[in-house]
Parts: structure tokens; sequence; C-alpha cells
């Protein structure tokens, strides 16, 4: 049940710079109807952006806690003093309200919770479930083809080796079903030993779901049984002499060895876990995560969650755990490096989001210690480097502040570029960078929509932006938000920065530093020329980190935009121009294919040799004709 306070009363919208006395008055107004039951607290700016999102036992206890300012540290005393109002969600048990939280604190990122920036989700191997021979594939995102599902795996090139290793070992098919299906001889995985060729054949059913089962199987902790499975009949071979079979049988078996080569680090004991490890300094926190399934170790990565530099390491540990599991389920064991705040409600939490029971665990001795120990360490190196690249990169941004004459450094930098062939598929494309280094959640693409003319480079960036500026102009009129550039580098001379202050004059924007980046005579490295308003044309020196970093930024424009552009140019090949065409289905479609050979050909065609086609009648026919001839 929501509160109706979904705006900021009146007097709060006139109200001037954040004041506690103001703040105060605004918590003490909802005090008289909250309930004192569980639910979820949202603390809002004047311009309603979102402060701070917590949960409580008792709502009307933990709000009327804020007005005790005695208690609180400088961090909650900035918050309670911008607070301009304040709603909330009333929920039927302390778990629902801890679920709740962490799912609107991942949605609206409010800028006093410890925020878990990068949450994208993990991939996983699918054997399929939907083929007589199933196939096995990397899957990332929601899980609902059917089929089984093994992971989480830490990064993408992890389940790359896997399944390359798997495919070694069970021989099991990785092509599409289409593919599949309209193969007439086995393709190169057969001839180098990674696939039995069900697709002609060459193995039964039967025959292949062993293959499946023994793959799900390893995958499951049976990793030993199968390899002494494959020892007995690598063995038996070659007593038979057979030692042909006996050689496929050893190199299955060089295969599952290769998977176990890549796990780093292994705990006895382990079968479906993951070790969460916690270090600080300089008031920055990196968290390792490591994660095992089936006994193995699946990969580690690191996290950075922004907080502030009051929260300690059980806090900020605390507020990642309901915010990295809100998006996935929790294995059953979840080692910690430190004692979570509120741990017991918090592994009910998990447990009702995972549908079993999930325990948290403070290692205190043995292997689990030691993992522990280990992931702190590895925490601890991580840490240390992003500390000294986020020193460089600040360095690198005071250097561009210097070179364009800006007042301050940079804290957001915006890059854009677009890409075409003969204005054929064109996007635009916009790359973010800060003291963090890239920001790859904040990179936009920009579908062209025209009317532009084929390769007009100066309309096409007219229209990004345009598009771009625009909205952010909407959404954050007061442009207080992290989300506005300092500082704006395009790809181009003085065309395209003419453009670019042509839109900025239109839509009323004087506080964004424009620069456009030339490739110098011949499109060589370092000798580009740099363009401001107002300014001449000038040039970095050669060898200037600056100049390196800056054409680091725009050759990262340039390979997002080409990658985008790739992927529009090969979704649209496998397009035909009949698929638009209303009421002609696989069987017609096929049918005008195999008759005039490619969509071009049946858009050319004519009535009468459209009504030649079989399964086309008059009334079809000239429905195709007049898709393509609208004008006749």
């Amino acid at each position: 049940m929501t509160s109706p306070d979904h705006s900021p009363p009146a007097e709060a919208r006139r109200a001037g710079p954040a004041s506690l006395p103001e703040g105060l008055a605004v918590i003490q107004r909802h005090l008289k109807t909250l309930p004192n039951g569980p639910g979820v607290y949202r603390m809002l700016t004047e311009a309603g952006e979102p402060l701070y999102v917590g949960k409580a036992r008792n709502l009307r206890k933990r709000v009327y806690s804020y007005t005790q300012t005695g208690k609180h540290p400088a961090r909650l005393l900035r918050m309670i003093a911008e607070t301009r109002a304040m709603e909330f969600v009333v929920t039927r048990s302390e778990v629902e309200a801890l679920l709740l939280e962490a799912n609107l604190i991942k949605r609206l990122m409010p800028r006093y919770n410890v925020l878990l920036r990068d949450d994208k989700t993990f991939p996983h191997i699918l054997i399929s479930g939907d083929h007589p021979y199933p196939r096995i594939t990397k899957h990332r995102g929601a899980e609902t083809k059917p089929g089984k599902y093994f992971g989480p795996f830490a990064s993408a090139g992890a389940v790359n080796r896997t399944i390359v290793a798997l495919q070694r070992a069970f021989l099991l098919r990785n092509c599409s079903d289409n593919v599949f299906a309209n193969r007439s001889r086995p393709c190169l995985q057969y001839q180098i030993k990674r696939c039995t060729a069900p697709c002609v054949g060459y193995v039964s059913e039967a025959e292949y779901a062993a293959q499946v089962a023994q793959a799900g199987a390893f995958l499951t902790g049976e990793s030993q049984a199968i390899q002494a499975e494959f020892g007995r009949k690598m063995l038996a071979a070659s007593e038979a002499m057979d030692f042909e079979k006996a050689a496929k049988y050893r190199d299955r078996i060089r295969a599952l060895s290769a998977i176990h080569a890549h796990q780093d680090i292994n705990v006895e004991g382990i079968a479906d876990a993951d070790a969460l490890a916690a270090h600080q300094a300089g008031g920055q926190t990196c968290i390792q995560v490591y994660f095992f399934r089936g006994g193995r170790n699946y990969g580690t990565r690191a996290y950075f969650p922004s907080h502030d530099k009051s929260q300690d390491s059980a806090e900020v540990l605390t507020a990642f755990v309901s915010q990295f599991y809100d998006s996935k389920p929790a294995p059953k064991h979840v080692l910690l490096s430190h004692e979570l705040e509120e741990a017991d409600l918090l592994a009910e939490a998990l447990s009702v989001h995972a549908g079993h029971k999930v325990r948290l665990a403070v290692p205190r001795r043995g292997d689990k210690k030691r993992l522990i120990d280990h992931a702190l360490a590895n925490a601890r190196e991580a840490l240390a480097r992003r500390m000294a690249d986020t020193a460089s990169q600040q360095r690198l941004l005071e250097g561009v502040a210097e070179a364009f004459g800006l007042d301050v450094a940079p804290r957001r930098v915006e890059v854009y570029d677009n890409s075409h062939i003969g204005g054929t598929n064109a996007i635009g494309a916009m790359v973010v960078a800060g003291p963090d280094g890239f920001v790859k959640n904040a990179y936009r693409k920009f579908n062209i929509k025209g009317p532009v003319t084929p390769g007009d480079d100066y309309a096409m960036m007219r229209e990004v932006l345009t598009r771009r500026f625009a909205r952010a102009l909407k959404e954050d009129a007061d442009r207080g938000t992290a989300g506005w550039p300092d500082l704006v580098l395009i790809d181009g001379g003085q065309g395209q920065l003419s453009v670019a202050c042509e839109v900025f004059a239109d839509l009323g924007i004087e506080d964004v530093a424009l620069v456009s980046i030339a490739k110098g005579p011949d499109r060589d490295a370092g000798r580009e020329r740099f363009f401001m308003p107002g300014r001449p044309p000038f040039s970095l020196e050669p060898r200037d980190p600056v100049l390196y970093f800056l054409q680091r930024l725009r050759d990262e424009a340039h390979r997002f935009a080409i990658g985008t552009h790739r992927a529009r140019r090969t979704k649209a090949i496998g397009v035909s121009p009949i698929d638009e065409i209303p009421g002609i289905g696989p069987r017609r479609k096929k049918a005008l294919l195999m008759h005039f050979g490619s969509g071009r050909a049946v858009s050319r065609a004519g009535l009468a040799d459209l009504e030649a086609v079989e399964g086309i009648n008059k009334t079809v026919a000239k429905n195709i004709y007049a898709h393509f001839h609208p004008e006749g």
C-alpha cells in the first residue's frame, strides 16, 4: 500500500537550498500517519529524485529515529537536510520489505545508499531441452528456454573454455537447430573430434542421450566418476588392441582434466556456494566474489560498490549481498568475510527468493577460512590496482581540462561517432568516461531515423545530439544529476563542431564544453587536430599522454559505433522484404523464393509472374505486387 505522497508538497517545491530544519519538518509531518508495521520508505529531493531507500520492521519508529539528529553522522544529516518529500510502502513482513528495498535501490540508484553499479547477468551453460539431439551453448539472461542451465560463470571466457572442453569430452553439438536440420554431411566440428555428427545420423538418439547425460552429470559434480568410467573404457579398448578407440578416450580424459587445470582454487566439501570477501582502503571497497558449482570453481569477479566513506565493510557487504542476489537466486551456502547486519533476516529473505534454504556463514578455520583469506588477498590487490588507475585517470582528466581551457577536470565526458555504409543501417553512438574509466552501462546507441540523405554525416550528428540533449533537458531541466556531461567530444572536424554548436544554441545549452577531434593528414594517429568554438584549430604534442587518452576515447566511440552498426547490418541481412507483406506465411514465402531465387527478384516481378507461382492466387499476387508498387 503506497502513501498518497507521490510528489513534494507546494511549500517543499518552493524551498531553497537544503536546510536541516526544513528536512526535519518534512519527516515529522509524516510521523502522525505512519503505521507501527514493516515497510519501505523513500526520501526524496525537491525535484522528486530519490535520496535514500530503506526498510523497517516498524516504519513509525524508524522514521522517528531520523528526527534525533544528535545521534547521526554528517552523511545522514546532509540527507535529512535535502529531504523534501517521502513515500512509503507497507509490506506484510520484514522479509518482504527487505526484498522490496533491494529491488528499489537497484532500480532507483539513490545517492545515499550503497550502490551495486555493475550487476550484469552472469553467463550460464545451457543444454537445450527442446530437441531430440540437445545442443550445448552459452546463455545469458532470463532462463526462459527449455533445457538445463549450469552456472553462473564469472566471465564469458570461463564459459567458452568450459564448453570447448565439454565438446571434446562428450562430443555434443553446438550448431543451431536450423543448421542441424539442413546438414547433408558432417561439419568441421566432427572432423576435429568435438561432435558425433547426429545431424547426419552417425550416432543414434539413445547414444547421443547418453553423451548428454554424462555431460550433465559432470557439470553437477560427478567428474571423478565420469573420468574413472572413461579410464576403464580406455583400458578395455587398449587390451582389445583397439588403439584408435583407446586414443579417443584418452583425449576425452585430457579434455576433462583441462577443465580442472583452469580451477585456480578448489575447496573440499563445497558443492554449490559463493564466497564474498570485502576489503576497504581509502574510503573505497572491493568485494571479491568466487562462484562454486558442482564442486568446481566457476571463476571470480571483483566489484566496487559506490558508498559513503564513513560506511564500514560490514555495512557495505550487507547492502551488497541483498542487491547482488535480487536478480539471481543465491546458492545454498554463502561464505562471507564479515558478519552481516541482520544476518538471520537476510538469510530468510534470500531463502524465500531462491526457493531453498540459504545459509550465511563467516568461516573461522579450515579450508573455508583459507578460501575467504584468498578472496580477501585478491580483493586487496584489485582495490590497489583500481586506486592506482583512478589516480592516473584523474591526472589525465586534469590534463584534458588544461588542454581545453576548462575550469575544472571533467567528471563526465561523452564521445560521439556515427557509422554507416552508403547511408544504410546508420547508427549514432555515445560512449561515456569519467574518473573511474569507461562507464559502459551509460553507453547509448541511436538508430538514425531521418529523413537523412545517405552519407550525410552532419545530419546524422545533428539528429543524435538533438535526441540526446532534448531528452536530457526534459528529464532534468536543472541539470542536477550525474547524467549531464562536462565535456562533449565529437569525432570530426569543423563541420561536425558547427553542427553541435547549432544544436546546443537551439536547445539553450551554454555550460557544456564542445570539442571535435579530427584525424591528421593521411589519417595519422598523433597528428590529430582539435576544434573548439572561438579558438583556432590546434594540436597536442605527439607524445603527450593527454593526446593518447583522447585518442583512446575517440577509438572507443568508433569501436562501439562500428560494432553496433555491424550487428544491425547482420540482423538486416537475415530479413527478407517478403517478411513485411501481410498474409505471406512461411509456405508462400518458400514458394516465392524457390520460384524467383531472392526477395529482390520477387519485388521486381510482374503480376503475371507472381500468379504463376504455385500457391499464389490472383488476390495474393495483387497484394504482393501492390506492396512493392504502391504507386501503381
